[in-house]
């Protein structure tokens, strides 16, 4: 058989890509807590430590990059996940208590500087 003949998926790549997220988040959009800031601190609980073997790949990422204090966004980015992927899936590791979050208080948003300071910090992580 040549390589002109060789059956090749339809699509390629870039159905896979667009396929991932959706089975990741269970086909939805928005998180359980549709408030979750992306600058929110993400840390690992007791729970989420002693469960961690049992939890899915992703999940499991999640869990253990946070046993350090790590924001959604910086979870978003070290992981390579769309950031509505990351705010999904943190959401529901926090309502299942395997994961704390720490929220930003209503001043920080309009802080021009902390967000270039995040900005930066993401690009640094590419």
């Amino acid at each position: 058989m040549s390589d002109d003949q060789v059956p090749r998926p339809r699509g390629g790549e870039r159905d896979i890509s667009l396929l991932r997220p959706y089975l990741l988040t269970a086909g939805r959009a928005q998180p359980v807590d549709g408030t979750l800031e992306i600058e929110a601190q993400v840390l690992t609980s007791r729970l989420g430590a002693a469960s961690q073997s049992r939890l899915t790949f992703e999940r499991r990422e999640i869990v253990s990059l946070c046993r350090e204090t790590k924001s959604v966004a910086e979870v978003a980015a070290m992981l390579g996940l769309h950031i509505g992927v990351a705010r999904v899936l943190v959401a529901d590791l926090a309502a299942l208590g395997y994961v704390v979050l720490r929220r930003p208080t209503g001043a920080l948003t309009q802080d021009l500087g902390m967000i270039e300071r995040v900005i930066r910090g993401l690009e640094a992580i590419r």
